[in-house]
């Protein structure tokens, strides 16, 4: 066997080089992609500044026992060091299996996975029927669209009051409900009906972007598929079924994905529509927001924890969402 070697170099031709250690190929890829550097930098430093020290300093008060009394303050002159202390995780099992967990906690989780599942299905289901009508060939079809997207387009806070203002003892829907001799539900104060409303008023908010998601994934279908189906046979429920529901497939894990991410975490809407006075219609993050700011002691450390609870729990769902999804596309692809 004949070994060929350079002369320049004295090394084998053929023979693979040793592999650069880290800080050597960090350097190297830093010459050679400085500028992309440069231009993420701006966009990293703010993410680090408004999203990484907030998380982090977060979960350090979740292992102290912080709160209002003995955090570090200034009252007029005077100004008070922290006096709170480390207790490792005891916030958390306080909140998991602690004496109280299931009023202050388990019963919101509760609630909150129902309000989640029920708010997404019903923005994805409305959206998905609007979608439809407005992808068929309509008189003032633009029209049509541009009504359907207000709820979206007008600010939170002023379409969570306007349904407050009608929601009241007083409003338009007891009143109207008064005319026609029905029961008037107390909307506002009984734990069922403000859940219920609560539903209500997030699915109102929710729709128009799930119909405008669901109506573009609709207009890149191509319709020679339609086209084909139709010759070979297929009914409407089949076209919706094999033609349709594949087409929206990437479009509906994404805005699916979303929606539960932001229902899940939708602070606004509950909070406007009934403040502190529906302890049982809280969800998770308005729950925590209650104990850090809503009471008297702020309790930071509890409300941290449960930011970090809220934030894992995402972090699961959205884990074993994304490896079922993955396992389904591989079972259509054999």
């Amino acid at each position: 066997m004949t070994v060929v070697i350079d002369r320049a170099t004295g090394k084998r031709r053929g023979e693979r080089e040793p592999r650069p250690g880290p800080a050597r190929r960090l350097k190297n890829g830093f010459h050679k992609h400085w500028y992309a550097y440069a231009m993420i930098a701006p966009v990293a430093i703010v993410l680090g500044v408004l999203v990484l020290y907030p998380l982090a300093y977060g979960l350090y008060l979740t292992l102290t026992d912080a709160t209002s009394l003995n955090t570090a303050r200034t009252i007029g002159v005077n100004e008070i060091d922290a006096t709170y202390k480390f207790i490792g995780l005891d916030n958390y099992a306080d909140i998991l299996w602690g004496p109280t967990a299931y009023d202050r906690f388990w019963s919101h989780v509760l609630w909150t996975v129902f309000w989640t599942a029920a708010c997404v299905t019903l923005h994805y289901g409305i959206g998905l029927g609007l979608a439809l009508l407005l992808n068929q060939k309509l008189r003032g079809r633009t029209l049509y669209r541009m009504i359907l997207v207000l709820p979206w387009a007008v600010p939170t806070f002023v379409t969570v009051f306007g349904w407050r203002f009608m929601l009241a003892d007083g409003g338009i829907i007891n009143s109207g409900l008064d005319f026609l001799h029905l029961p008037t539900p107390l909307w506002l104060e009984d734990t069922s009906w403000q859940r219920f409303a609560a539903i209500m008023v997030n699915t109102w908010c929710g729709v128009p972007f799930m119909m405008v998601s669901l109506l573009g994934g609709l207009q890149s279908i191509d319709a020679s598929l339609y086209e084909a189906s139709e010759m070979d046979g297929a009914n409407a429920w089949q076209r919706f079924r094999y033609v349709t529901l594949p087409g929206l497939r990437s479009v509906s894990t994404t805005v699916v994905l979303l929606g539960v991410i932001w229902t899940f975490n939708q602070f606004a809407i509950i909070f406007l529509l009934f403040g502190n006075t529906a302890p049982d219609a809280q969800i998770l993050v308005t729950w925590a927001y209650q104990l850090g700011f809503g009471q008297q002691p702020r309790d930071y450390a509890q409300s941290a924890a449960y930011g970090i609870l809220l934030l894992s729990i995402l972090i699961v769902f959205t884990s074993f969402y994304r490896r079922w999804l993955n396992r389904n596309e591989q079972q259509l692809a054999i």
